[in-house]
Parts: structure tokens; sequence; C-alpha cells
């Protein structure tokens, strides 16, 4: 048995004792009295009876010891900002935050919504509430009045934090507006509106005697000491809506001490990043990933975090490696989206500058296909870490453990389960796999510290919407088919519910997207099932090429056309077969990479595409309804 075998397995064999070592990394006000309380399964008490704090582990006790070591740095390729912050200034900043919260009224327990851009602002508020004991709800900003509604209604905050605009690929992006459109929707606005002006929608209109102006009354309190509020570990620290929902919003609750401790736990073994090195994480705070390795992760492990508004190729797609060589990036984490995008620029910019500080780059968001995988780990000539996980989980599920054992990393698999996740996959039936076995990714509970602890305010459609796959055994549904192969590696197939049933025949539609990537001329992919009268649905396939001259002509673009089908047959058989592949030059994602395919899959079923103020290039959405046009 190899290293990482024999520490996944007392994980899962000696619960208790692991997760008590693995609680040492951070600091507590008063030890855990129990480390797992299960008595109620499938709810699970992470480190029952102790007393921590997020923000002071993030921030007051690197402060202690290395006031004058860099902790935040800000970086805006939109308004060309660049401003760091040691630990003592950060600490300074957000307790000048806290201050203001506390005289609006925001007290333990209180929910405050963040609807902001990637500013340092945003950091300092998130901070601050950890810091008070407030309860946060970022929600990804520019997202729609109707959403947001919703989601204020669900959270009842009695602060919402914003800014007058974000800023995406040259454009100002308005929030004001929205936001009090939202505010008037909801059947549960807030009693204030703390905003940030940034000067980019010059006259937003202030509502009297609701909103208040950030800069105005930090000035009151630059010299604000507010301590941090000892919190016991099961509190809940924020909640987090999910993508995609509809109807009534589904709030991830997280607790306190679980989370900082499976951050902690992660960062050492996982991430492998350590105090004085520096982390930059490419997502967004509106997403999980902002939160564990933006946000609370790198400065837990007393690490500088980068926090980056702009795309990956503004001013040009060499911006994210100048920003490796200029603040010596030791741990980078993307998507695998965000490399595609740079597959399709010259390779010349992956060289151009020093990245020998580098120890690796991880990437999760989306499955990691094989050819993306070789390209940029052979550009990079570094570890490339593909990893899987959820909002639901709030840290990986799987990946390779590199801190632990230095596995093999195999092209195109996120590796194996993380210690802690007693994950296996299982038929319809209740039963486990066999070895090369597709089946759906679950995970015999308790989920372990850091996961989701209910949905806020519905402990029964916590039950209901993740433990209710069998009757018998309780599992909780990742809603992810999986395959592991005879070395224990496992692959994601895409979603239980992005499958495609062509003539009773079950096809994941991430098979069918590996298998068109097969072919040289493809950069990307996306596959969804439309609906067919004979055959219940149909794959149909939109590629984005590399070179646009495969397909400058009609007879090129069927030849081209023909050529993929026939990849597909060669990998899947004629089943799998796309009805039809579509060229375009850009595929619908959000901006945190997350491909829209249901709204793909709408308009090609010539339905409404639904809520799309998440998406990152609207021009998309315009190639998919020209493609489906002829």
């Amino acid at each position: 048995m190899g290293k990482y075998a024999e520490f996944y397995k007392r994980s899962i064999e000696q619960r208790d004792d692991f997760w008590a070592e693995q609680s040492a990394l951070i600091d507590w006000q008063t030890p855990p009295q129990k480390i797992c309380d299960f008595s109620k399964p499938p709810f699970a008490n992470w480190f029952v009876g102790g007393k921590t704090n997020l923000c002071h582990n993030a921030v007051d006790r690197h402060a202690a010891k290395r006031p004058n070591d860099r902790a935040l740095v800000y970086i805006s390729t939109e308004t060309n900002e660049e401003k760091s912050y040691t630990f003592a200034e950060l600490k300074s900043e957000v307790m000048r935050a806290a201050a203001i919260m506390k005289s609006l009224g925001v007290g333990r327990g209180d929910r405050v919504l963040i609807y902001m851009p990637m500013i340092a602002e945003a950091t300092f508020a998130i901070l601050a509430c950890a810091r008070i004991g407030a309860i946060h709800s970022v929600v990804f900003g520019g997202f729609a009045s109707g959403s947001l509604a919703t989601r204020i209604d669900d959270a009842k905050p009695k602060l919402i934090v914003s800014s007058d605009a974000g800023m995406r690929a040259g454009r100002a992006v308005p929030y004001k507006h929205l936001l009090d459109e939202a505010c008037k929707l909801a059947q549960f606005p807030p009693e204030k509106v703390l905003m940030i002006d940034r000067g980019l929608d010059k006259g937003w209109p202030k509502v009297a005697g609701r909103d208040v102006d950030y800069a105005e009354l930090r000035a009151k309190h630059m010299n604000a000491d507010v301590p941090c509020e000892w919190m016991e570990s099961t509190e809940p620290s924020y909640i987090l809506y999910t993508s995609g929902t509809t109807g009534k919003p589904k709030g991830v609750q997280r607790d306190t001490g679980g989370y900082a401790v499976a951050l902690a736990a992660s960062m050492k073994h996982i991430f492998q990043g350590g105090e004085g090195e520096t982390m930059f994480s490419t997502s967004d705070i509106g997403w999980v990933v902002g939160h564990s390795y933006i946000i609370y992760g790198p400065l837990i492990a007393g690490m500088a975090t980068i926090m980056y508004e702009g795309t990956p190729i503004r001013p040009d797609p060499g911006i994210w490696w100048q920003l490796v060589e200029k603040y010596k990036v030791n741990v980078m984490f993307s998507a695998p989206t965000a490399v595609r995008v740079l597959k399709k620029s010259d390779n010349s910019w992956l060289h151009k500058y020093d990245l020998s500080s580098l120890k690796h780059l991880f990437l999760a968001g989306e499955p990691l296909d094989q050819p993306t995988h070789e390209w940029i780990m052979g550009e990079l000539k570094l570890p490339v870490i593909d990893n899987y996980w959820q909002t639901e989980t709030g840290w990986p599920i799987l990946s390779t453990v590199r801190g632990v054992e230095d596995t093999k990393i195999k092209f195109g698999t996120p590796s194996f389960p993380v210690y802690g996740y007693d994950l296996r996959i299982f038929r319809e039936d209740g039963t486990v796999c066999d070895a090369n076995e597709k089946g759906i990714v679950g995970i015999v509970p308790p989920l372990p510290p850091g996961c989701l602890s209910t949905i806020w305010g519905d402990d029964d459609r916590f039950v209901s919407t993740y433990f209710s796959l069998f009757k018998e055994p309780q599992v909780y549904s990742s809603f992810d088919w999986g395959i592991k192969d005879d070395e224990g590696y496992h692959f994601i197939l895409g979603r239980t519910d992005d499958v495609i049933n062509v003539a009773g025949h079950r096809l994941g539609t991430r098979e069918i997207e590996e298998a068109v990537q097969g072919h040289a001329a493809v950069a990307e992919v996306a596959v969804v099932g439309v609906s067919d009268q004979l055959k219940g649905q149909e794959p149909v396939a939109f590629a984005v090429v590399k070179d646009p001259a495969r397909i400058a002509t009609p007879e090129l673009r069927a030849a081209l056309e023909a050529e993929i089908k026939k990849v597909v047959d060669g990998n899947l058989g004629a089943i799998a077969r796309p009805k039809r592949v579509h060229f375009v030059t850009g595929l619908p994602k959000t901006r945190s990479g997350k491909m829209l395919r249901r709204s793909i899959q709408a308009l090609a079923e010539g339905r409404d595409a639904g809520d799309l103020t998440t998406i990152d290039d609207p021009s998309t959405l315009e190639q998919i309804k020209a493609a489906l046009a002829g």
C-alpha cells in the first residue's frame, strides 16, 4: 500500500483521530470537546464545543507574527490599478469594515449580502463579517435583479455591501440599478446598503435613508479596534447559493470550525502552499473557489493571495504569466476553460516570463480533457493537477494529494478520492461498481469537515436533495457519472442530469465531448442532448476550431464535420455520433468558466435560454443562434 493510500485509509477508518490531528493546523480559543457528532445522520457536526474565528486564523495570527509580510494583492487590468496590503494593513482595513458594519447595526448571526466586483473592499467585507460573527452571502456581481431578489428574500440580510459597477473586457457593468430593482422586488429588503463608489457609473441614484457611503464611514473609523467574535465551530460562517437553481434558491450553509480545518489541511496536503508564499486563483468571489482559494484558504495558510479583476487575454494573453513572474507566484489555480482560451493564442506567451517560482497549476470547474491537460503540462513543464469538487463540498473531492505522496499524474483524470471522503461509484440499485464500470459518484456520510452542513433554512431539502439517491444505503449524491480504472484513478463523465437517452442508450455529454475533442482541429466543444421524435434525444455538438481556415467555406465546414463524426464513431460508436456539428468562435460560459449547456440546449430546442446574467460574453449566444439558423 502506498503512502497516500495509507493516509486515506486512516482518514476513513480512524476518522476522529485523523481530524483531531488536522485541527491543530488552526488556532482555537476553546479546543473541541468532540471531533465528530454524527448522531443524527446525515447531519454531521464537526469539532463540537470548539470556539474559533475564521478572520483570526486568516489575518490576526499572521499579523501578530509577520505584520509586514504581503497578504493581499489587488490587481485590475480593467482600471489599471495595483495595490498590495501587508497582514497588518489588511487587519486594519478589515477592522474598519467591521466597525462600519457594527455602526449599521450588524451583529453576530445577522446576514450581510455582498454584491461586489473583484476589488479589495470585497475582501475586507467578507473578512469583516467573519470577524464579527455575521453570516455573509456573496452573490456574483451583475446578477439579474429577479435572481438577486430571491436570494435577498432567502437570506434576509440586514445589510447589503455593493459598488456602483464592475468592469469586464473594457466595459463598465453597472450594479446599482440592478440592486435597486432587486430591493423593490424583494419582500425582505435590507435596512441599509453600503456603497463603494468606484467612479465607473456616474450619477448612480442614492436612496435616502438607506444608502450609505463606504469612504465617508471609513474615514470615521480609521483607528477602529474590533476584536474577533469567538464562534462555536458549528455556527454558520456563510451562505452560498448554487448556480443554475430554479424557483427557490438553494443556499449552501457552511460551518466555521470544520471549514477552517478543511482549508488549512487542503493548503498543506493538496495545494502545498505555506507562509510567505503567494497563491493566484483566477476565479471570482461569487463562486466557491473564490471563497475557499482566493479569500480564506491562502490567508489561513499565511500566504499572500492575488485578487484579479480582468480576463486571461487583456491586455494580452501573457498577463497571468507576467503576474506570476512579478509576484513570484508559487501556487496557481484556474479553470480548464481558461486554459482552452489560452490554447487558442500564440504559445510564445507562455514562455515570455520567468515562471521558476511556480510549483504547480491546479485546474477545476469543468472536466479537464486529456488534450488540454497534455498541452498545458507540456508547455509549462510543471505538474498540472486536475481536481474535482462542488459548491457543496467547499474543497476538493478528487485530486492527487502530492503533499503526502508524489503520485503519477494521469491526463484527463482528477485522480483519487481526497482524504476524508468515503467515495464510491454506485450502480443505480445502490451496489458498488466494479473497476471500469460507469456509475454515480457518491459519498458515504458523514461528509468530511468543510462540506455543507445543511441548506440554509431547510434541513428537509438538504436530506431530500442530497441523500435520497437510494433508500439503502444513505449516500450523498454528487449528481455526476464517474468511472474508476484499474489503478484507482477516477474519471468524471458529466452530470447524471446531462445524460442523453438516444434510442434507449444512455450517453453522457462529457463522453461525447471527449471524443469530439480527439479531432486535432478542435479547440473546445460543448455537446447537448436535443429532443428527437424518433430517438428521444440526439447529441448536437458546438465546436470551436483552432484554425478558422478549416471552416472558411461551406465545403470545408461539411468536410470537417464529417471527419469529426468519424472520430466519434471510432471512439464511441455510431450511436454517439452527433446529429450535427455546428462551428462557432466561442461558447457561452459564466465568468467562472462554467459552460452554459442548458442554455445551449434550450436554444437548440427553440426554447428561452433562461437567466443569462452571469454570462461572460453575450455574443456567444448569438453565434449559437446563427449556427442553428444555418
